[in-house]
């Protein structure tokens, strides 16, 4: 059922969330000040950054994506090379793929403005509909319900929703959508993300401070730290791989580039071997770039968003006249190289 049984909830006032705003409203990088009109160029490339990422995380990141392309243009005609460079570090690398490529399209379609509509903007690479329903409300003030993690935790307190996650999504938008008001939808969508990430936390929930503790039902029922109610996860299988850390004599290391579709896309890594869930140790070491005299360095872990990888790594030193590999190169700035956090770690444990 959407609701808990026997509640006659009460539709909480826009105006109170908007009055708490004004007065405790987050300073972000990203965030126009109060009376000051929002860079939808901003306000795009956060929500991009933010997806899967925190916003202790993302702020760095974001900070120096401005520095280096200080508007959409600037980004649009940087080599893809750069971006990705820049990006490193910050996970789900597709996300930088298709911010550049948003913004050729915003650049060769629409003349480097973004479009004001949840439409035209969903039309872009890289934006669904939560993205162009951010865009549209914090950036032009259009009338949008957005709907994100925090938002979908205070809505699940607010009428104490008994669906699980993530088949209460649509639940969730149908009762956000009616308290989306008509004035100032921006700073309620950013009010609602506030409330959520600051008052309205996941555990120990700050309620005594909240602008809607009276119309909120999950409250009176006690029971507040128990929504949103979540399905039970899935088991995350595993995966196991080599990756091949080697070294020229002068400290080039050689590298290749992952193919642009599938994880990591267009990524630098390590030469090394498939990520397989049965792991054959003897074939994978048959997928050494070089022959050379292997030392095995240990195993390297990460998680991904639908497995957990093992990377066994091991290293050789070869000599400064050795030719690259096919697909591979020699690289003397590894470190400004594109590689993800799992090689960064590999190479460090290379390094070791």
């Amino acid at each position: 059922m959407a609701l808990a049984e026997n509640l006659t909830p009460a539709k909480p006032d826009p105006a109170g969330l908007l009055a708490w705003y004004d007065r405790h409203r987050r300073r972000l990088p990203w965030r126009a000040g109060p009376g000051e009109r929002a860079d939808p160029y901003r306000v795009w490339l956060s929500e991009i950054m933010l997806q899967q990422t925190t916003v202790v995380a993302a702020g760095p990141y974001f900070l120096k994506f401005l520095d280096r392309f200080p508007d959409v243009r600037a980004l649009a005609a940087a080599p893809l090379d750069d971006v990705l460079r820049l990006w490193a570090g910050l996970g789900y690398y597709a996300r930088a793929r298709n911010l550049h490529a948003c913004a050729k399209a915003v650049v060769e379609r629409h003349g480097g403005m973004f479009p004001d509509s949840e439409d035209a903007l969903l039309d872009l690479p890289g934006i669904g509909a939560y993205t162009a329903a951010a865009i549209s409300a914090i950036a032009f003030d259009r009338r949008a319900t957005v709907v994100d993690g925090n938002v979908e935790r205070v809505v699940t307190r607010l009428y104490a929703i008994e669906d699980e996650l993530p088949r209460a999504k649509a639940i969730i938008k149908k009762y956000a959508e009616p308290l989306t008001p008509s004035n100032r939808p921006g700073d309620f969508a950013q009010a609602m993300m506030d409330l959520g990430a600051t008052i309205c936390t996941p555990k120990k929930p700050a309620c005594t401070l909240c602008p809607w503790i009276d119309p909120c039902e999950a409250r009176k029922l006690g029971l507040q730290e128990t929504f949103p109610r979540k399905a039970a996860k899935a088991e995350r299988p595993s995966r196991t791989g080599v990756a091949f850390f080697v070294r020229r004599a002068d400290g080039a290391v050689l590298l290749r580039r992952r193919p642009e579709k599938g994880l990591l896309g267009g990524m630098v890594e390590l030469p090394g071997s498939e990520w397989a869930t049965k792991f054959d140790g003897d074939a994978a070491m048959l997928k050494a770039p070089l022959k050379a005299s292997w030392c095995s360095k240990g195993s390297v872990t990460h998680v991904f968003t639908h497995f957990a990888l093992e990377l066994r790594v091991f290293a050789a030193a070869v000599p400064i006249t050795t030719a690259a590999p096919a697909g591979c190169w020699w690289s003397d700035e590894v470190d400004e190289e594109a590689l993800p956090n799992v090689m960064r770690k590999a190479v460090e444990a290379g390094r070791a």
